[in-house]
């Protein structure tokens, strides 16, 4: 009798621990939407205003909305130099649009590593023993606790892939810190 399940509001669990359980005997995912009461996704249930998410219905998984982002629309919306725009999330990264000119800070990240894919311009990445050229087409992933400094001589349209905790201005901070806007 310990092990045997009861039905709770659409919910398994066992009477042994009164703890929740589906249907596969594990804790189930996601948290409860505030209007409906249905379990969703963690990305639904921190208020994501953006397409394209999956959202957890008890055991059925809704199908999300795909859709295409033209990068050349995204960069036309916004004029500002080293302040990086969310356009895209894929699991716990984000895809950012930024433009750089000019130099930015030395800085470097404790636990995570960026992916700087250079758009148009050139990308001149500083490191402490040498400097990298980066043109259009080719990227560069700086690993984490490396110090670095990107530099653009010309305007340059950059594409960064990089974990949601990222600041733009790793352990430096600064004025030069930005906080992450969607557009």
């Amino acid at each position: 009798m310990a092990g045997r399940t009861v039905a709770r509001s659409g919910i398994r669990s066992t009477k042994a621990t009164g703890r929740p359980r589906d249907g596969d005997g594990k804790p189930p995912r996601g948290r409860r939407s505030r209007e409906t009461g249905e379990r969703i996704s963690d990305a639904a249930a921190f208020g994501s205003r953006r397409k394209g998410r999956a959202a957890v219905a008890g055991s059925k998984v809704r199908a999300a909305a795909v859709e295409k982002v033209k990068l050349s629309d995204k960069l036309g919306r916004f004029q500002d130099h080293w302040s990086p725009k969310a356009v895209g999330a894929v699991n716990d990264f984000l895809v950012k649009l930024v433009k750089l000119k000019g130099e930015f800070v030395w800085h470097s990240h404790d636990v995570e590593d960026e992916l700087f894919l250079v758009l148009r311009g050139r990308l001149r990445m500083q490191l402490r023993d040498r400097e990298v050229l980066v043109d259009p087409g080719e990227f560069i992933v700086v690993p984490h606790g490396t110090e670095h400094r990107p530099v653009a001589d010309e305007e340059v349209h950059v594409l960064l892939l990089e974990p949601k905790s990222t600041r733009n201005t790793g352990t430096t901070g600064g004025t030069r810190t930005r906080e992450v806007e969607w557009i």
